[in-house]
């Protein structure tokens, strides 16, 4: 046939038309069977050496741009190797699709789009400067924020609380049902605040506490929340309801808000941010810190320890279980169970080593931090960031890869097709298609837990009979985690004057704390998470880390104790005295709760509101809503905060103005955007000695 003729029968089909949008349609190179290739990409460096080549890697001030895009920004040397495998194969990935996506929408990007009614989609620019309905840029843009992204985040931080809050009444009603009621004490401790009898049998306790939870978070939204009340600083409270930002049910916040962000309802951008920072409150106090109260009587308060990380965990003689999203309830029953000589014997029997189980993204990050994890054997450590899922999954190690709610990317069925693992969703807020269900239901959690590990085992004997082959990136990094407000006071002595002191001779100028994210953006991917820490670990400032951004300062060593040797003299001389690094580790993104709680309490001692602390929140990566919602808490509570990349707000003056001006003249906190790490840090360190003066702490920097 000649090339004329096949084009032209490619052409009239639409199963071989290249401009279709159909995906079924696309020729997709995950689907074919051509054997992989593992040997072709340039290796990373390993141990000291590597850690030497991160920091030249980020010296680089211009690799802003798409040259040599994207490994002049991945500083992850598992992430690297695993990207050219990926790529040299032709399978899609994130970040050749970022690269594909470009040039991106000059409308969308600065929030002047509009999709909500039949009239539009509608755009704002100097010819048409209202949408159909007449809305203007000032409140498309704000309505945008609210809509697309604060509810959102709000509401899935809040769906955790309520799961984790489910889990707590199933372990008081049905102790066998999978975990179990770790930390009594702190039961008890945190009911005291909500005034219950703590006399109770502990079982009847949890069945209480957990229902005050579920019904304030259902509470109606012209109702008080009474967590708020119960655990939000006094200060805070009285300036919320003076401003009207004092939320009643968290849940029904939500659909206030979105109700408000009908076409033709709300037409006022400076309620709708104002809504936003009221979302922001539930957010925390019904939300995040709810959720860290929860899970931690069930799994166990973070404890200081060492722990290990990324890709090089795998081990291909071994069943290789990864868990993966936010909501790490069923995880630490599957650990527990997988750690019994009963399932590691199993495993031997299907000629495997035994039953590891490794968890990824946020709930990595929380089982390695929990204290009820550390003496579980099957748990072997973290894997990385949620960039790495699909490349983590091109190993051909993992034989099961089982994920509750966020950040698991739509193209793992593609990668567990073509590569031989088992997906399995465990939460009903996440399907996927072609993937196995097990809805996550509290009461039934040992159950389910065996089920998980039944496909474990049949998905390694599956990989051992067709000899499939496989590539492990040799790349574990060690860390100091477990970093809470308990553990960290807890190695203080027991009280926060040691801190407040070194705050105040200036030895730690001030606290940063790094969350949330990655992105696949142009001169991110890790690199700028990277080099803000640097900049502001060596001007004496500690740093707290929580979510991915924790990943990036694991593997990058920033997270041992030997890492206070790249500190400023002052913090330097801290760590090295307590055996520390300059970076703590949190844990997960949600783990913003804790973080927030270590701020009030160091607010307590000083006896100050909130907004008078040294402290920057930054987001150096921020991706997605929940990012968002949690800003509007740090906005809520008084922080200056960071946020990179721009968030989709730049369309209007008033809306800019609003968020980085006007907020801290009520009281409340602002936001600042800044891409450059070292303008960055700038900016930290103005806002930093700006609060030490006015607390009447010296405002000199020390002598370097």
């Amino acid at each position: 046939m000649s090339d004329k003729k096949t084009e032209l029968i490619h052409n009239s089909d639409p199963t071989h038309r290249p401009d279709t949008n159909d995906p079924s349609a696309h020729q997709d190179r995950n689907k074919t069977q051509v054997p992989y290739n593992y040997r072709k990409f340039e290796p990373s460096p390993q141990g000291e050496a590597l850690h030497r080549w991160q920091r030249e890697h980020i010296k680089n001030k211009d690799d802003q741009s798409k040259e040599g895009y994207p490994l002049n920004v991945i500083v992850d040397p598992a992430m690297r190797e695993m990207y050219q495998v990926v790529h040299n194969q032709g399978l899609t990935n994130v970040f050749d699709r970022f690269s594909e996506q470009q040039p991106q929408c000059n409308f969308c990007s600065p929030g002047l789009s509009c999709q909500l009614c039949a009239n539009g989609p509608c755009r704002i620019s100097k010819k048409a400067q209202r949408g159909v309905c007449g809305v203007d840029a000032h409140v498309m843009v704000s309505r945008n924020f609210t809509y697309r992204h604060t509810t959102i985040g709000t509401s899935a931080n809040c769906y955790h609380a309520m799961q984790a809050a489910r889990t707590l009444r199933a372990a008081g009603t049905n102790p066998e049902s999978g975990l179990k009621i770790r930390e009594p004490e702190k039961l008890k401790k945190y009911a005291e605040f909500l005034g219950m009898d703590t006399n109770k049998p502990i079982e009847k306790l949890a069945v209480e506490f957990a229902d005050f939870f579920l019904e304030d978070l259902h509470r109606p939204n012209y109702m008080e929340s009474k967590l708020v009340e119960a655990f939000a600083p006094p200060r805070r409270k009285e300036l919320w309801r003076k401003l009207g930002l004092f939320p009643g049910g968290a849940f029904s916040e939500v659909g206030f808000a979105q109700t408000k962000c009908m076409t033709n309802l709300g037409a006022d951008p400076i309620d709708f941010l104002l809504t936003c920072v009221r979302l922001g409150v539930a957010n925390e106090f019904q939300g995040l810190f709810a959720l860290d109260i929860l899970q931690e009587i069930l799994i166990g308060t973070q404890e200081i320890t060492h722990q290990k990380m990324n890709m090089g965990l795998l081990d291909p003689n071994k069943v290789n279980i990864i868990t993966n999203g936010h909501m790490p309830l069923l995880a630490h029953v599957v650990i527990d169970l997988a750690s019994t000589d009963k399932w590691q014997q199993r495993a031997k029997e299907i000629g495997a080593e035994g039953i590891q189980v490794l968890g990824h993204v946020c709930e990595g990050q929380q089982l390695i931090n929990y204290s009820g994890s550390h003496h579980m054997s099957a748990l072997a450590g973290q894997e990385g960031e949620w960039l790495s899922e699909e490349y983590l999954m091109a190993t051909g190690c993992v034989d099961l890869f089982m994920f509750d709610y966020n950040c698991t990317v739509p193209t793992l069925p593609l990668y567990a097709q073509r590569f031989g693992t088992k997906l399995m969703s465990v939460d009903p807020v996440i399907r996927m298609p072609d993937t196995e269900t097990l809805d996550f239901i509290p009461e039934q959690m040992a159950k389910q837990a065996e089920k998980c590990l039944e496909r474990a085992l049949e998905f390694f004997k599956k990989r051992k009979e067709e000899n499939r082959d496989i590539y492990v990136p040799p790349h574990v990094s060690d860390c100091m985690v477990g970093f809470s407000t308990e553990s960290v006071k807890q190695a203080l002595g027991g009280s926060w004057q040691p801190l407040i002191e070194q705050i105040a001779n200036g030895n730690i100028r001030g606290i940063a704390t790094m969350v949330g994210c990655t992105t696949a953006r142009y001169g991110q991917g890790g690199s700028n998470a990277f080099k803000l820490a640097k900049a502001l670990i060596e001007r004496d400032v500690l740093i707290l880390s929580g979510g991915c951004v924790s990943a990036v300062y694991e593997y990058t060593g920033l997270c041992r104790p030997e890492a206070a040797n790249e500190a400023g003299p002052g913090l330097k001389k801290v760590c090295q005295s307590l055996g520390i690094p300059p970076v703590l580790s949190y844990g997960a993104c949600v783990d913003v709760g804790k973080m927030t709680h270590t701020a009030m309490e160091l607010a307590d001692a000083l006896d100050v509101d909130t907004n008078a602390l040294p402290l920057v929140i930054g987001a150096p990566e921020y991706l997605e809503q929940k990012a968002v919602a949690d800003a509007c808490t740090a906005v809520a509570m008084g922080w200056l905060v960071h946020i990179a990349p721009v968030p989709s707000v730049t369309g209007s003056e008033v809306v800019v103005k609003t968020l980085t001006e006007t907020t801290e003249t009520l009281g409340l906190g602002k936001v600042m955007i800044e891409l450059d790490a070292e303008k960055a840090a700038d900016i930290y360190m103005e806002h930093i000695e700006k609060k030490r003066a006015e607390l009447g702490l010296s405002s000199n920097l020390p002598k370097r």
